[in-house]
């Protein structure tokens, strides 16, 4: 597929929130891919990365949002000032791979039943983070969300994230990761864009989920690639984050549950209220024994009266991590 055509159907949303010095490499890619028409929507940052904007050459249109109303509304304020064929959606922590947007939009339009396709999103060691997943059932739910805490390669979380060899071949999902996917405008409008309710997770799964409710498919396409940072901008108010992950996941059950199943909707929020407490001490647990880890490992290091005894040169501060 030429760039020229990539160039004049395709248009790119960047929602940037404190994105720092991947938003710039973020940008490169996209141009690379040959987008041209880039909108980068920021939602309140606080560091120097919108800044840095006008120093790059990729030229890009910024819009800031009023207010951060998280992801989902990123992405419509950016949706509505583009006026192509096709959106492709991306947080600023990814870098798409050579002709990633090419791969995508030869899927759509080998697929005019799909609504959207997203890419293969790797993390920056290599490894495959799964996408391209089934909406899950309340037993997968409930093994997946209690015992993938202690234990990520459960049958549940497995059967969930269809970890294995379906993450290497292209196919219907019920659905893409949010992080980057190629879009329908007319798909995407048509169902309202993202529910601007889910301040942070689980809009991706709703979206999908409208989608195939109004009568589109949805493709996982593993020849197109990105590498994914995760997790930089949520890292940094972690307890906010699984708080308002929690509370996604619990509307989005209120939201898709229909019939007698409905009935068991409080048992799932105090089942969500149990994990919350779960997740929390341990990711609190977490932190204690990094610290009392660094502490260990400077009290280790010999004072020479240096600058380096203060752990100056070859030291790294780690972040919060993920949510």
């Amino acid at each position: 597929m030429p760039t020229s055509d990539i160039s004049q159907r395709v248009g790119a949303v960047v929602v940037n929130y404190n994105g720092g010095d991947s938003l710039p490499r973020c940008l490169a890619s996209l141009r690379d891919n040959g987008v041209a028409d880039i909108v980068v929507v920021d939602n309140g940052s606080t560091d120097s990365s919108v800044a840095t904007l006008s120093t790059l050459d990729v030229e890009a249109r910024l819009v800031r949002a009023a207010c951060n109303g998280g992801y989902g509304a990123g992405a419509n304020l950016g949706a509505k000032s583009l006026d192509r064929e096709l959106v492709f959606i991306c947080n600023p922590d990814l870098v798409a791979q050579p002709a990633a947007i090419e791969s995508l939009t030869a899927a759509l339009d080998e697929h005019p039943e799909a609504a959207m396709a997203g890419p293969m999103l790797l993390e920056t060691d290599g490894s495959v983070y799964p996408s391209g997943r089934s909406f899950p059932n309340l037993g997968d739910s409930l093994g997946h969300g209690f015992v993938g805490v202690f234990w990520s390669g459960n049958p549940w979380t497995r059967r969930y994230r269809l970890l294995g060899a379906q993450q290497l071949e292209p196919r219907s999902a019920d659905w893409v990761s949010g992080a980057s996917f190629l879009v329908r405008r007319v798909a995407f409008e048509a169902v309202g864009g993202f529910d601007e309710a889910y301040f942070m997770y689980v809009e991706d799964v709703d979206l999908c989920w409208r989608l195939h409710r109004a009568g589109w498919d949805v493709r996982y396409e593993p020849t197109a690639r990105v590498v994914h940072e995760q997790g930089r901008s949520t890292s940094l108010k972690p307890y906010r984050m699984l708080l308002a992950h929690h509370r996604s996941i619990l509307r989005f059950s209120i939201r898709s549950t229909s019939g007698l199943r409905r009935a068991w909707l409080p048992f799932v929020a105090v089942a969500l209220g149990a994990r919350l407490v779960l997740v929390s001490a341990d990711h609190f647990v977490g932190q204690i024994r990094a610290l009392m880890s660094e502490r260990s490992a400077a009290k280790s290091i010999p004072c020479s009266g240096g600058p380096e005894s203060y752990g100056g040169p070859g030291r790294k501060d780690e972040g919060l991590g993920r949510g």
